[in-house]
């Protein structure tokens, strides 16, 4: 049997900062201070697994070693084999995140055997009092920072933003960030989990002990550039614009009034993440699969033709991603 666009379930995680806004993408959380939905990852111990058609239960690093350059693409099956090279989140933020950095590919593979973590942020919805920290003020040094670190003092030393709906960020590996409180963001990045903490509010976890801090890995990885514009800039109301073309990962954002065909897609794996409205997607000529809000859908590279339908009344918007 052949492929077709593939939709995993969703992998639900406790975090110390999460919110309730993952509801309103469909996601069945229970419990309290559910702060992301790993959509589609490869990341050991938390491997995505299918929900839809006849490969239902089947793990997403299995398919990629049965069914190789087919699902994911040729260039990209040279390249990393049987892992799936990005990680696609959902995150909701009751409270603030920790400050914190990533490594890139060198400092990763080098410390951890692992890919770096270079991420974009797209805002599905922001409360209006919610904040970003993107990187620093001006003529910070290490030094300074550091000092301020030692003192607890951080007056004058993190940019921050004041996000909208809408708003893309991208957080190449090295630039400090944090997200605010009542955020929820789609998150795309590269496939990996390493994450340096350096600053966490001084709070403390369901078990009353404060979560570790990595400050000496950290010093090896910031970069203190200063950033003139943290905003990727596009026209929100573009029916296809580009949001992030990175060597990472390349994000499309598209307005779906009735229906859009894609014509001889290129040689990589695309993933749909779907941002608002319902209907169907069409592949091989006479097959379709029911889309919605909050799903994130795996296109194989072997099929070339898709076509978006919206429902009557339901205009969909999604972000298209692919290497």
């Amino acid at each position: 049997m052949s492929l077709y666009p593939l939709i995993f379930y969703p992998s639900l995680h406790y975090r110390i900062w999460g919110g309730n806004k993952l509801k309103t993408l469909g996601k069945k959380v229970s419990d309290d201070k559910i702060g992301e939905s790993w959509e589609i990852s490869s990341v050991p111990n938390f491997i995505s697994k299918v929900s839809n058609g006849f490969l239902k239960d089947r793990e997403l690093t299995e398919l990629i070693n049965v069914y190789k350059e087919d699902l994911v693409g040729s260039d990209v099956y040279n390249k990393f084999g049987n892992n799936f090279p990005l990680l696609i989140k959902f995150l909701d933020t009751h409270e603030p995140l920790s400050v914190q950095v990533h490594p890139d590919d060198i400092y990763g593979k080098k410390h951890h055997n692992s890919w770096g973590k270079t991420e974009m942020w797209y805002v599905i919805d922001a409360d209006k009092d919610s904040e970003i920290i993107l990187g620093f003020e001006k003529n910070m040094t290490q030094e300074k920072f550091f000092e301020k670190l030692n003192a607890n003092d951080f007056d004058g030393v993190f940019r921050k933003v004041y996000p909208k709906k809408g708003d893309v960020f991208y957080i190449p590996a090295g630039r400090v960030h944090a997200l605010g409180k009542g955020l929820l963001i789609a998150e795309i990045q590269q496939s990996s989990d390493i994450t340096y903490r350096i600053y966490d509010y001084d709070r403390l976890d369901k078990n009353g002990k404060k979560r570790e801090l990595h400050i000496e890995e950290a010093k090896a990885v910031i970069d203190f550039s200063y950033i003139e514009n943290v905003y990727s800039t596009y026209n929100p109301q573009g029916l296809n614009e580009c949001l992030v073309h990175s060597p990472y990962f390349n994000v499309n954002k598209h307005n779906i009034a009735k229906n859009y065909i894609f014509k001889d897609l290129p040689t990589s794996f695309k993933i749909f993440i779907l941002l608002e409205g319902r209907g169907s997607m069409s592949y091989n000529q006479n097959q379709s699969i029911f889309i919605e809000k909050g799903q994130s859908i795996l296109i194989p590279a072997c099929l070339k033709n898709i076509e978006i339908i919206s429902e009557k009344d339901s205009p969909i918007t999604f972000l298209e991603v692919y290497l």
